[in-house]
């Protein structure tokens, strides 16, 4: 059986296709191919995603990525079997394309149809890489718009432990980014120039970091960081800038990591699931490593090219789902779309 996915709850469209094992056959599904468009430079000159501007640009992709999937991994529409496209969250214009898309694809071929949960995708992509984990394990979901630690026993059973109150990890790293004066989107180009800085110049605040509960707050960092970028006045030096670049970064990462290991701690798991755009940090990822290592924990992350949105974990998420009889399956060309889509009701 193969999927083939869409993703269309942002600024990226991405097609992909992936293949179920033979039926009655143990196994993970498996990527054949996959496409994927970025609108980051159409939306740079305007500092953020312009929402109608992002649906339109998923008309224009989302055909000729199809035909490039389908192409590379030298199948026709014919051997589709089931259509999977994001239902939400995300912007209600562009998860309208490709769901409309999607089903409207799966009625002409007399295929089902399947939506998938944003937030699922990202949850299971690790499971694209050449590292699957297993179940169950702890899971930091860590993106632009969503913190939230949890404890995922199978597909479809997540308990959340802990989220962001207030402002997500990304949103954190993109509104510092934007203060410095760093290009859309922020939060590569403050990681970039944290590099070259030193963390320990400024000091910022860590919301929440004793709380004892791993929830997260963010809100203050971002106040902090324009506090710091005032008191620097109009022509920071570049040293200055990639200081305070550091010192967010670590300051971010601090929460992060903290917080992560008390979901460990706390449901006694020995598995560490992290995904999400903001996964692919450096910073992040070593320092996770260096922490897990020590407790005797396995991390486990999707694929550099997979942290972000793209249409391989949205098949992949409707591929397990499909292995174990879970799949909502739509055949009768009726969609909707959730822009707001709590992971606990998928």
């Amino acid at each position: 059986m193969r999927v083939l996915g869409f993703e269309s709850s942002c600024d990226e469209t991405g097609v992909a296709l992936v293949e179920l094992p033979p039926h009655g056959q143990p196994g993970t599904p498996r990527l054949l191919a996959q496409a994927l468009h970025s609108q980051i430079a159409m939306h740079q000159a305007y500092g953020g995603v312009v929402p109608e501007l992002a649906s339109r640009d998923h008309i224009r992709r989302v055909l000729p990525l199809s035909r490039e999937v389908l192409a590379q991994a030298q199948l026709g529409l014919q051997d589709v079997d089931v259509i999977a496209y994001t239902e939400g969250p995300g912007l209600a214009g562009a998860l309208l394309v490709g769901a409309g898309v999607a089903v409207s694809l799966a009625a002409a071929l007399g295929k089902p149809a399947v939506g998938v949960h944003h937030l699922e995708g990202h949850l299971l992509s690790p499971f694209l890489s050449a590292d699957p984990p297993e179940f169950p394990f702890a899971a930091l979901l860590v993106s632009g718009g969503h913190t939230q630690l949890m404890r995922v026993d199978e597909v479809g059973r997540y308990e959340i432990l802990g989220e962001t109150i207030d402002d997500a990890a990304g949103e954190a790293f993109d509104k510092s980014a934007k203060l410095l004066g760093l290009p859309y989107p922020g939060g590569p180009h403050l990681s970039k120039l944290a590099e070259r800085g030193r963390a320990d110049v400024f000091e910022l605040p860590r919301p929440l970091l004793h709380s004892g509960k791993p929830d997260f707050s963010f809100a203050g960092l971002k106040t902090a960081v324009l506090t710091q970028v005032k008191k620097l006045g109009e022509a920071p030096t570049e040293e200055q800038r990639a200081d305070l670049a550091a010192s967010t970064q670590a300051a971010i990462v601090e929460v992060l990591v903290k917080k992560s290991l008390l979901a460990l701690k706390s449901t006694g798991l020995k598995r560490l699931v992290v995904a999400g755009g903001v996964g692919a940090n450096s910073s992040l990822r070593a320092q996770l490593n260096a922490a897990c290592a020590k407790r005797g924990v396995r991390v486990h992350y999707p694929e550099l090219s997979l942290c972000t949105d793209n249409g391989a974990m949205i098949a992949m998420a409707a591929a397990m789902r499909l292995q174990r009889g879970m799949a909502r399956l739509r055949e009768d060309g009726s969609f909707g779309v959730r822009p707001r889509w709590d992971l606990s009701a998928a």
